[in-house]
C-alpha cells in the first residue's frame, strides 16, 4: 500500500512539472496571445517590473499607439504586429520578431527606455574580472581589442583621462579600478542605466524580452529565450514569460534558417492581442 500511494504521489509530482501554466501566476499581470502561423503563445506580462515596456508592447499589438510606417514614412495607428514574421531564429538561444521590415532593421520610429534593476538581478555582486585575470563570460570579451573596447576604454573615460600620458601615468589607478569592477559598473560605464525600484526577472527560457542596439534603444523588436541565457542579464528589458505555448516557441525554433538566422519558410505572427477572456 505504501509503495502504491508513492507512486502515485511521484506521478502527480511528474505532471505537475510538465503541465503547461494557463493562468498568470500574478492575476494583476495582463495576459495576451500571440498567434503564429505555428500555433498560439500565451505570455504573462510584467506590468509591475517592466510598466512602460508592457504599455507600449500591448498599445503597438492592440492599435493604441502611434507609429511611423515604413513603407509611407506616415503615422499611422493600426495593429502594429500583424503580419510580420519571426525574422531570425537561432536554435539553442532565441526566437526574434516585431520587426516591420523584416529583416531586425525597423521598428516604430521611436524608442523606450529600458526597465532593468541590476541590483536584483545580482549583477554589482559579480566581479568583470576575476582575480586571476580572467574576464568574465558575461562581457563577450574573446580578444585584447573587445577587452579595450568594453572594459577600458569606458572606465578610463569615466575617469576623465583623454590623452596617451594621462593613461600612463594613472596605469597602477586604472589597474585597480578595474580590479573593484562589477558587471553593473561595466554597462554602467557602457551606458546603460537602472532602476532600482523596479524587480527584475532574469533572461531564463521562456521568458520575451526587448530586443535592441544598445542602452535604451527598445521599439518593437522582441525575443523570447529559448535557453537561459545570464549573459543577457542587464542589457535587456525582460517584460513577460511563456506560460503555454513554449511547445510551440520550440516548434519555430526548427525551422530551417539561412546564414543570417532567417527562416527559408516564413513564420507569421498573425496577430498578437490581450486575452479578455
Amino acid at each position: 500500500m505504501k509503495k502504491t500511494i508513492l507512486f502515485a504521489l511521484l506521478l502527480c509530482l511528474n505532471f505537475a512539472s510538465v503541465a503547461p501554466l494557463t493562468a498568470a501566476e500574478n492575476q494583476n499581470n495582463p495576459v495576451c496571445i500571440i498567434k503564429t502561423s505555428s500555433g498560439d503563445i500565451l505570455l504573462e506580462l510584467f506590468a509591475k517590473e517592466a510598466p512602460e515596456t508592457v504599455k507600449n508592447f500591448i498599445a503597438l499589438a492592440e492599435g493604441q499607439k502611434a507609429y511611423t510606417d515604413p513603407g509611407t514614412r506616415t503615422t499611422v495607428k493600426k495593429n502594429f504586429y500583424d503580419n510580420l514574421i519571426f525574422h531570425r531564429v537561432i536554435k539553442n538561444f532565441m526566437i526574434q520578431g516585431g520587426c516591420p521590415q523584416g529583416d531586425g532593421t525597423g521598428g516604430p520610429g521611436f524608442t523606450i527606455d529600458d526597465e532593468i534593476n541590476a541590483i536584483d538581478l545580482g549583477l554589482d555582486k559579480i566581479k568583470a574580472v576575476q582575480p586571476d585575470g580572467t574576464v568574465h563570460p558575461s562581457l563577450l570579451v574573446r580578444t585584447q581589442e573587445d577587452f579595450y573596447r568594453v572594459v577600458i576604454s569606458p572606465l578610463v573615460l569615466k575617469m576623465g583621462i583623454t590623452s596617451q600620458r594621462q593613461f600612463q601615468d594613472s596605469l597602477q589607478e586604472i589597474q585597480q579600478k578595474v580590479s573593484e569592477l562589477s558587471l553593473k559598473d561595466c554597462y554602467e560605464n557602457l551606458g546603460y542605466t537602472y532602476n532600482d525600484a523596479l524587480k527584475s526577472t532574469p533572461p531564463k527560457r521562456g521568458v520575451i524580452a526587448m530586443a535592441n542596439t544598445g542602452p535604451n534603444s527598445n521599439g518593437s523588436q522582441f525575443f523570447i529565450n529559448l535557453v537561459d541565457t545570464p549573459w543577457l542579464a542587464g542589457k535587456h528589458t525582460v517584460f513577460g514569460k511563456v506560460i503555454q505555448g513554449m511547445d510551440v516557441v520550440d516548434k519555430i525554433a526548427e525551422v530551417p534558417v539561412d546564414e543570417n538566422g532567417k527562416p527559408k519558410k516564413t513564420v507569421s505572427i498573425l496577430s498578437i492581442r490581450l486575452d479578455r477572456r
